[in-house]
């Protein structure tokens, strides 16, 4: 057996074969871990599919779900309550018809927000979604950290400090330079060209664009090595 890995894995919006194709690449040891960035569901066609998988998943290997901006549209939609949950207003214009579609929520007598329950397990995964997470000379945050933390020495600090705004939503300042002392891995903005985003030592962007025509990534660390469905 090698050394421990961490597999950080970019956005996946509803693509459960692209996600199954990615995962059946990895060199993975049963030690092995993920964080995934965020954005699980909406655009895609196996929005719930997604998320049964990576359940799956997680009873094998250890893993770390962020929230990503969809995911807090969603829950913010259904009427849970939370300072993540934010912006269900916009739900349904970000491709959230597919996510509903996925959990049967269109064939309720009456669809709405209070005849709607996720499945245990689904909820459960939802509920406990992370912000950010910190490990070895990596952070992980879904989109960005926001400008006024690009100055801080301290990223647990910066975290503190963060908006979840930023955490979410941030595209303005994923490429800058900063004195975080780690490498900021996120999703949420793909480049033009639908390629990691490579902006090292400062941070690696793996959102890919798999749900339009780009490839689902994941990238080992430490080594840095890419794998892509």
């Amino acid at each position: 057996m090698g050394p421990l890995m961490l597999y950080a894995v970019g956005d996946i919006h509803g693509e459960r074969e692209m996600l199954d194709d990615l995962l059946g690449k990895l060199p993975l040891d049963s030690d092995d871990a993920f964080v995934f960035m965020g954005d699980y569901i909406d655009r895609g066609p196996e929005p719930r599919g997604v998320v049964e998988r990576l359940i799956e998943l997680s009873k094998r290997q250890r893993c770390v779900f962020l929230m990503g901006n969809h995911e807090s549209m969603f829950l913010d939609f259904l009427g849970w309550t939370d300072l993540a949950y934010f912006g269900g207003d916009a739900f349904l214009m970000n491709g959230g018809d597919r996510t509903l579609a996925s959990y049967g929520y269109f064939d309720l007598d009456d669809p709405s927000p209070e005849n709607f329950r996720l499945p245990c397990a689904h909820a459960a995964f939802f509920r406990g979604l992370a912000l950010s997470h910190r490990e070895g000379d990596y952070l992980f945050v879904h989109a960005g950290v926001g400008r006024d933390q690009l100055s801080e020495a301290d990223p647990e600090f910066a975290l503190r400090r963060a908006s979840v705004e930023d955490l979410l939503w941030d595209r303005a300042t994923v490429d800058l330079p900063h004195k975080l002392g780690v490498t900021v891995v996120y999703g949420h903005t793909p480049a033009s060209d639908l390629e990691v985003r490579w902006n090292l030592p400062f941070s690696i962007g793996i959102d890919t664009g798999a749900v339009y025509g780009g490839h689902l990534t994941a990238i080992r660390l430490p080594d840095e090595t890419v794998f892509q469905s």
